[in-house]
């Protein structure tokens, strides 16, 4: 709340009070530079997704009507912190439009976005179940980010995972140049029983991965189907 705000606050407040308004000009000045310096983040009016609008006021207005004690700028900034509270946890976060690789300027949108919902100059998004729209808007919103980003993981995540998971990343490689995956074989091993692409399975209890030559197999198996006869 900027300070005519607060002093129209005031105001309000010795209008609902008027036994303990101060009476001398110094003590009226000294209230109002402490309401300011409290009330400073707090926002004199901000929408609620359903409809239970904050109005610094009414909370004034609470206060008197039920507190036998003076009213404090604290009387206002608790209800605040409740009500702001209330409506970030409603509140689902859009995907900013800016790379995500980008680290500080991700999180700078994401605070400012934050920060218009907090003071009221944006309305707070509801979470929802489902992404709103039909299934065909989503995929086409969902194929438009791929190609802006081309991915949903930041490729500093996918080079820092290359190294520890050199199978899946060379199944990466494939999928993108359009090659076939190198799993959709069978397997080399005898006693495995699982079929064509899934995870072995020995005596019908399926293991935890893949067995270690499968990958050269399936490789040397793709090449020599290849060859002419």
């Amino acid at each position: 709340m900027i300070r005519n705000e607060v002093a129209a606050l005031l105001a309000y407040v010795d209008s609902l009070d008027p036994t303990r308004a101060p009476l001398d000009r110094p003590a009226i000045a000294e209230r109002l530079t402490q309401w300011c310096a409290v009330l400073v983040d707090v926002a004199a009016t901000a929408p609620h997704p359903e409809g239970r609008h904050w109005d610094a006021s009414q909370a004034a207005f609470r206060h008197i009507t039920t507190s036998p004690y003076p009213i404090k700028p604290s009387d206002i900034s608790r209800p605040w912190a409740d009500f702001r509270r209330d409506v970030l946890s409603r509140h689902s976060d859009p995907v900013p439009n800016v790379d995500p690789d980008d680290e500080t300027a991700y999180r700078a949108a994401l605070a400012s976005h934050r920060r218009a919902i907090e003071t009221g100059q944006t309305v707070a998004t509801p979470r929802a179940l489902m992404p709103a729209g039909s299934r065909e808007e989503r995929d086409q919103a969902a194929a438009a980010r791929l190609k802006q980003f081309g991915s949903y993981v930041p490729r500093s995540v996918v080079a820092a995972l290359a190294s520890t998971r050199p199978g899946m990343t060379e199944r990466r490689r494939l999928a993108v140049a359009g090659q076939p995956d190198p799993f959709n074989v069978p397997c080399p091993w005898e006693a495995c029983r699982a079929a064509k692409g899934q995870r072995c399975v020995t005596a019908g209890h399926p293991r935890t991965d893949f067995h270690d030559a499968r990958l050269t197999a399936a490789a040397t198996a793709h090449a020599r189907q290849e060859q002419p006869a």
